[in-house]
């Protein structure tokens, strides 16, 4: 047996800002995948990998009916088979390994699943986001559920509040375009529940509240409008914005050895950073009009294209 691959995301803009009702960007990451397999030979990692599976089992078992049901018997007869999820895609990054692992168990093991194949009406995509939102929770305590969704699909969601998501077409690609939007490796893990707690804890306080309100979300649904729109004066003017805001109020979520990267990049205008998911850790997002230049700039960071333009 091997399942179908399922791709790992990027979420463009709305890193937070979502849980607020900000706008959102999410695009699949063809780089990385994973799939369900059965190991011939265990290994650490296989055996690993089919324990937590194990555990995830039980989870699913406790999801209300209501909201989905699973061929629990067929799973777990696979799991006590040696199944287990073959993934590329790093932890701790901010590019969804766990929203891969669940989009592979709901696509062979949901009962009535809804797919990629027909309509998909705003109705369907938000009850496929709620399901998905209780499967991962298992994971990060709290989830959207965008991850899943993203994966599942593999084509770019746009998030327009809570409620509100549908698919969406972004600008082709220029493959010779001097500007990319581009991943620096951190080298440092990132942990999603801690990040998220910090800022839950911030949002108690009326400052901190107001700005993400008045600049945080006013910032980064412009960011959205003008990347779909393919306005890049205007995205990289909105950017250079959202990067302040984020270096001024979410340090904890800047791992330390970037923040002064983080500021040349504002003071010199070669490239912008943002967040690429929780932060802590994992990726870092960068934005740059000509992409040699950053390069140069970030000079010893381990760079990766995600889009031209």
């Amino acid at each position: 047996m091997k399942g179908p691959l399922f791709y790992s995301k990027i979420l463009l803009f709305g890193e937070y800002g979502i849980i607020k009702d900000s706008k959102g960007l999410s695009i699949p990451y063809n780089f990385y995948n994973g799939a369900l397999k059965m190991a011939t030979t265990p290994t650490d990692k296989t055996i690993s990998s089919n324990q937590s599976l194990k555990r995830y089992a039980t989870y699913l078992g406790t999801i209300s009916a209501d909201l989905v049901v699973f061929d629990l018997k067929t799973l777990n007869e696979d799991i006590e088979a040696g199944m287990y999820f073959d993934s590329s895609i790093p932890q701790g990054y901010g590019v969804g390994s766990s929203g891969a692992l669940v989009a592979a168990l709901y696509d062979k093991y949901a009962q009535d699943k809804i797919t990629v194949l027909e309509n998909l009406t705003r109705e369907k995509l938000f009850k496929l986001k709620s399901i998905f939102s209780e499967m991962e929770s298992f994971f990060h305590g709290k989830s959207s559920g965008l991850d899943p969704l993203n994966s599942y699909l593999s084509i770019p969601i746009l998030i327009n509040s809570k409620d509100n998501i549908e698919a969406t077409g972004i600008p082709s690609q220029k493959s010779d375009g001097k500007g990319a939007v581009f991943l620096i490796d951190s080298g440092i893990v990132g942990e999603t529940a801690p990040m998220v707690h910090i800022f839950m804890e911030n949002m108690k306080q009326e400052g901190f509240r107001n700005m993400i309100k008045n600049q945080f979300v006013k910032h980064t649904d412009a960011c959205v409008d003008d990347f779909l729109k393919g306005d890049m004066k205007s995205l990289f003017k909105n950017t250079k914005q959202l990067s302040k805001v984020v270096l001024n109020h979410f340090k904890p979520m800047i791992p330390q050895q970037f923040h002064d990267l983080w500021k040349k990049g504002l003071d010199t205008n070669d490239y912008y950073l943002k967040l690429c998911g929780s932060g802590g850790g994992g990726y870092i997002l960068g934005f740059a009009e000509d992409f040699e230049k950053a390069k140069q700039a970030l000079h010893g960071h381990k760079l990766e294209v995600v889009y031209n333009f």
